[in-house]
């Protein structure tokens, strides 16, 4: 069986530069990402997190806490955003196992308290993990 402690926590700083470089992976080059002078121009006055690095960050802890597992699934939103600088809040808690199947809720939260990312995975765990 896994041993992964449930909760699993994390936090972590993403910089200008992970912007940046997650840009040029997924070829997602909005100013609002990347243009700290368009940025600080808008609403939220400097550069924010593409949702999707956010999310890498989760899938980095599932398959360090669940390795071998598959992601099935995930239903994911971005309610606040997360800026470049600040220390982030992951919290990933199991809901249910049925079978193989691990349902499990994904939270990252700012400094402020906001949730920059809520959402829910479902992991099909390796046949010797699923009992």
């Amino acid at each position: 069986m896994i041993d992964a402690t449930i909760p699993c926590e994390q936090t972590f700083v993403l910089t200008q530069e992970d912007f940046d470089r997650f840009a040029r992976l997924s070829g997602d080059h909005n100013p609002i990402h990347v243009d700290p002078e368009f940025s600080a121009r808008t609403s939220f006055g400097q550069t924010v997190s593409h949702g999707m690095l956010l999310f890498s960050v989760v899938r980095s802890l599932l398959a360090q806490n669940w390795p071998g597992s598959t992601l099935k699934n995930q239903n994911l939103i971005f309610p606040a955003p997360a800026y470049a600088g600040k220390t982030l809040e992951l919290v990933v808690e199991e809901q249910r196992r049925d079978g193989p199947q691990l349902y499990l809720k994904a939270t990252i939260t700012g400094p402020d308290g906001e949730t920059c990312l809520a959402g829910e995975c479902q992991l099909t765990l390796p046949a010797r993990e699923a009992s």
